[in-house]
């Protein structure tokens, strides 16, 4: 979303520069100058596509300002997770300790030198976004199955849930060319 907001305030940014300078060019030559004469705004009128051409473009202007309106509202991360007890209160672990656990049993696995875990979803029923960076020597099934049992169902023990949907993207470390001699 950082990216959308950063092209959407540039593009905003620009239409409203070029509009100012429009205004400032048009306002040069006579004082009483308007940006638009009045045959330029009552041109289409006429037109049978004037109108719904309008009323489309307004409309999709609306339903894209109500769309970035809610991703902004959406949260991003998880707070905490909802740890089920015996007794009916429960009791609520950090999603960022979480986490921080995670993370650090996915990086002490064989083959891994960087891990990120981000968990998403509702508090009741998280839902995890894994991602590792693997070494040349990785393989990719053995990391894969020693991630589930080393880091994921501990995590999912400790936390007292029956489930944690998790995505796994891999990637491979990035190293520099070496040279035939």
């Amino acid at each position: 979303m950082r990216i959308v907001n950063r092209v959407l305030l540039g593009v905003l940014g620009a239409a409203l520069m070029a509009g100012g300078a429009a205004v400032l060019v048009t306002g040069r030559h006579s004082p009483d100058a308007v940006l638009l004469s009045r045959a330029d705004r009552v041109r289409w009128r006429d037109e049978d596509w004037w109108w719904p051409g309008v009323i489309a473009g307004l409309s999709v202007l609306v339903l894209l300002a109500l769309w970035w309106a809610l991703t902004q509202l959406r949260r991003r991360r998880l707070h905490d997770v909802q740890v089920p007890l015996d007794d009916s209160a429960g009791a609520s672990l950090r999603g960022s300790a979480l986490e921080a656990a995670l993370s650090a049993d996915a990086e002490s696995l064989s083959g891994v030198s960087r891990a990120h875990v981000h968990l998403h979803g509702h508090r009741t029923a998280p839902r995890a976004r894994v991602r590792l960076v693997l070494t040349a020597s990785a393989e990719p099934v053995a990391t894969l199955r020693a991630l589930e049992s080393e880091a994921l169902a501990p995590a999912r023990g400790s936390a007292g849930l029956p489930h944690l949907p998790t995505e796994v993207r891999l990637r491979g470390e990035s190293h520099g060319a070496e040279r035939a001699r």
